[in-house]
């Protein structure tokens, strides 16, 4: 059997970093570890191509060559997925699609030709799906029995040698699924479940291994949701990370996402460090308590999330954190409430966004029995989009805080002087000695990257001389924290544009919301005042 996995394109979103990673040379941020590990499930007699498509299209050959196109995506692919099965049907492919939004919203995927289903997690759904291929069956939806959660120590080493590993900023790995916690407007427990699984500590370092020998020498994203979620599992990891890592003179760095009370325990934050753990992404969501309770993500208003930020920050990791505006509850004036709070604590980068309802997620189904629900909950996760639900506060109050704020937050000036502040607070930590190591690679890329980022903001902008001052004070203060700090300025170069488009797409919106209201009030209007003429009528008659 010939099967094309094939990753469909993201939009050009917060994430995407079009312009940072033209700057090094890649072609995409991460890879697609899914379609990879599905490769791995799958029979391994069978031969695979991957294409990604957000680095290079299919070509007339790899279309011929295939039997089973299977794809893979996340709610915000949907349009581009949606699109490569209708091709692939054009060319008279069976296809089979599986990954978040196919487990969200199977109708939609179905609707447009996909032939087979493969929903929840491939573990418990791809040998059923395979048994079918086999006893002839042309379609099917597998779903994992009962609800049942896989047991991720049986899941094979991911498929890294299909990967193109120069068109990826960053690799990524996967250590545990699910997360504790039960944030309303979450989607990863509905997908996961609120009991993290994890991986043995020898099967991750034979993870590791593999992409060692395949030559891979550049950081690692650890793409759990939570790493954290089970302490203990993680500090079983760490415990044997640590020898690997010294073995091997540390080859990657990694970053992951986890939860804020990662700040309450500082030997899990020292072991991160130790490991060359170098960044954290925290859900932080909003300052505000009575939201944040409201949305039931207490685990946020247990201790303070400011001082959270900065222990964090001192022990060696630079914080990325996201923030949403638009809460039932939410008072005038969230949107600059959460600028100041990203400006106190010095994060640089802030990943902002208006709440969305998730399908199948605890907030969806509140807002579909209170009926406030705006067309479908296809939760379009960009920040280029409309809330789809009726709001608390006025949607036009909301939508404007919106865009003010993603101004002010990416404001060049501003962003250069929060990562400077940020980096000096990294410099306080105490790093572990990592020996020689291997020397790196001369590339004549990140020479040229790098030259580009100090023409850009360095001579051409009005930021010239703020961004040679923090520098040179950066090279006295934190000399080992200057590549990263300034892989870190280079993010402005997409921030740049993508504020623009936030304010071209939310505006746009905005004004067609705006006129759709006007139009049912004067409609409604219209109705009410000929009602007292029909019964004038009535009487004269």
């Amino acid at each position: 059997m010939n099967v094309l996995l094939l990753y469909p394109r993201f939009p050009k979103s917060f994430w995407s970093f079009e312009k940072m990673i033209e700057l090094m040379g890649r072609k995409a941020l991460i890879p697609p570890l899914g379609l990879i590990t599905v490769a791995a499930i799958l029979p391994q007699e069978w031969n695979y191509q991957l294409v990604d498509l957000n680095v290079r299209e299919v070509t007339e050959a790899e279309w011929s060559w295939s039997e089973l196109v299977i794809c893979s995506a996340m709610i915000v692919q949907k349009p581009d997925l949606l699109a490569q099965i209708q091709e692939a049907k054009r060319r008279g492919k069976r296809v089979a699609v599986g990954g978040p939004y196919a487990t969200a919203l199977p109708n939609e995927v179905s609707q447009v030709g996909a032939d087979y289903l493969i929903l929840d997690e491939g573990e418990l759904t791809i040998p059923l799906f395979v048994e079918a291929v086999k006893q002839g069956q042309l379609s099917g939806t597998f779903r994992a029995p009962n609800g049942e959660r896989p047991d991720v120590t049986t899941t094979p080493i991911p498929r890294f040698e299909l990967l193109d590993f120069d068109a990826y900023a960053e690799m990524s790995v996967q250590f545990s699924r699910g997360c504790p916690f039960q944030c309303e407007f979450c989607d990863i427990i509905v997908l996961y479940g609120r009991k993290p699984r994890t991986k043995d500590p020898a099967q991750m370092l034979k993870e590791l291994d593999y992409l060692y020998e395949l030559g891979w020498r550049r950081s690692i994203f650890m793409v759990d949701d939570n790493f954290i979620g089970n302490k203990r599992n993680v500090k079983l990891l760490l415990k044997e990370l640590l020898p690997w890592m010294v073995e091997h003179k540390y080859p990657f760095s990694f970053a992951t996402e986890a939860s804020v009370d990662l700040a309450n325990d500082q030997e899990l934050m020292d072991m991160m460090v130790k490991c060359n753990f170098g960044s954290v992404f925290l859900g932080i969501e909003t300052p505000d308590e009575e939201s944040l309770a409201l949305t039931q993500k207490h685990q946020n208003t247990r201790s303070s999330l400011s001082e959270a930020v900065e222990r964090i920050a001192k022990s060696g990791m630079r914080v990325m954190a996201g923030f949403i505006i638009g809460f039932d509850g939410e008072k005038t004036g969230a949107g600059q409430r959460i600028v100041k709070f990203v400006e106190q604590t010095n994060i640089p980068t802030a990943v902002f966004s208006m709440l969305q309802a998730l399908p199948d997620t605890a907030l969806s189904h509140r807002l579909a029995k209170e009926g406030r629900l705006r067309g479908t909950a296809d939760g379009n996760i960009n920040q280029t989009t409309l809330m789809n639900f009726v709001p608390t506060r006025p949607l036009e109050e909301i939508a404007i805080e919106y865009m003010d704020a993603f101004d002010e937050l990416y404001e060049p000036s501003k962003f250069l002087d929060r990562t400077y502040r940020h980096y000096l607070t990294l410099g306080e930590a105490t790093y572990p000695y990592k020996g020689e190591g291997r020397k790196k690679d001369f590339s004549w890329m990140v020479i040229r990257a790098l030259l580009i980022i100090c023409w850009r903001q360095g001579v051409v902008r009005s930021t010239r001389w703020q961004f040679w001052r923090n520098l040179w004070s950066m090279y006295k203060l934190n000399p080992g924290g200057v590549s990263s700090y300034l892989v870190t300025c280079a993010q402005i170069e997409h921030f740049l544009e993508y504020r623009g488009i936030v304010r071209r797409e939310i505006g746009s919106q905005l004004a067609d919301f705006l006129a759709e209201e006007a139009r049912i009030k004067a409609a409604a209007m219209a109705v009410t005042n000929t009602e007292p003429v029909e019964a004038l009528a009535e009487t004269a008659v």
